[in-house]
């Protein structure tokens, strides 16, 4: 079984962001300029989501306007750059929780240039939680943005899929971004995002929309969002088990994160998260070989590549 990489943040600050831009094995090393490029959507990640913390904003705020910098970015597989199915087309997913309870989830998106955006929008202006291939209307009445569909779809993506129809290659299959914040009344929230793996077949929907299994946040223990194999995430409800730890087995964050990677890792799944606590430091932890992970607090900015 791999083992489970833990990074911890925060030093116990209050107001604390964490971000990740998907866990997965790179069948290639990252060249000079992608690294660079990685870094730099980070960087401007981090920046976004904690200027509305820094500013009194709520952890709800900040983890929406991280998501939407990580959905704009090329460099992830949410948005802009989404990995494509099985047909060349994109099918992107998102959901947001709020530790007091209220979430919002979508599936299937193919209009909206921001799915966090979608997800957010059914979370306030709907009396519903999740809802599947929202109609030009539906956006229109919610205030989202739209783009033709060809906006996601990039060059690079179309090569990975091409590549993977030659030769598949699981390596390949990894992505989605997400996002928990801490805000400084101590409130939490978390959000994810995905453009799904490359060459699903069309009408797959992973962990990322469900909430429980790719999103949980609960004021009284753990904000969480997941990357991964995202059926055994969704088996294992990865990320309310992550909360079911805390609160029932009196797990420590780290100890709950681990348990459950290590549960995902013998059936066959690999991955990771991010967690933030309602006091305490936060943390990244991935069994998956490499993630892309960040965070923010009083003390500066911390990204890895």
């Amino acid at each position: 079984m791999t083992e489970t990489i833990l990074r911890s943040f925060g030093q116990g600050t209050k107001p604390l962001l964490i971000i990740h831009g998907g866990a997965g094995h790179r069948s290639t090393p990252l060249t000079p300029d992608g690294t660079t490029s990685a870094h730099a959507a980070l960087e401007k990640v981090l920046t976004a989501g904690y200027s509305v913390l820094s500013a009194g904003g709520s952890a709800v705020d900040a983890v929406v306007a991280a998501v939407r910098e990580l959905e704009d970015a090329p460099d992830f597989n949410a948005g802009h750059g989404a990995a494509l199915t099985a047909s060349g087309t994109v099918e992107l997913d998102a959901s947001i929780m709020a530790g007091d309870g209220r979430s919002g989830a979508v599936t299937g998106v193919s209009t909206a240039r921001n799915p966090i955006s979608v997800a957010r929008a059914v979370m306030d202006k709907t009396d519903h939680l999740l809802f599947a291939t929202p109609t030009h209307e539906q956006l229109s009445k919610w205030d989202v943005e739209t783009v033709d569909p060809e906006y996601f779809i990039t060059e690079k993506r179309r090569e990975e899929l091409a590549a993977f129809q030659k030769q598949p290659d699981a390596l390949l299959q990894h992505g989605t971004v997400g996002a928990v914040a801490r805000d400084a009344d101590g409130n939490l929230a978390a959000a994810t995002s995905t453009g799904g793996i490359v060459n699903q077949e069309p009408g797959r929907v992973g962990d990322t929309p469900l909430v429980g299994a790719g999103t949980f946040a609960d004021d009284g223990t753990v904000a969480v969002s997941c990357t991964g194999t995202g059926e055994v995430f969704m088996t294992e409800v990865a990320a309310h088990s992550v909360h079911d730890r805390v609160s029932l087995g009196g797990a420590s964050p780290n100890e709950a994160a681990v348990a459950v990677l290590d549960r995902i890792a013998i059936r066959g799944g690999m991955g990771g998260m991010i967690v933030i606590p309602t006091s305490g430091t936060g943390l990244a932890a991935y069994n998956s070989g490499d993630m892309f992970y960040g965070s923010f607090d009083s003390t500066g900015t911390y990204t890895h590549v």
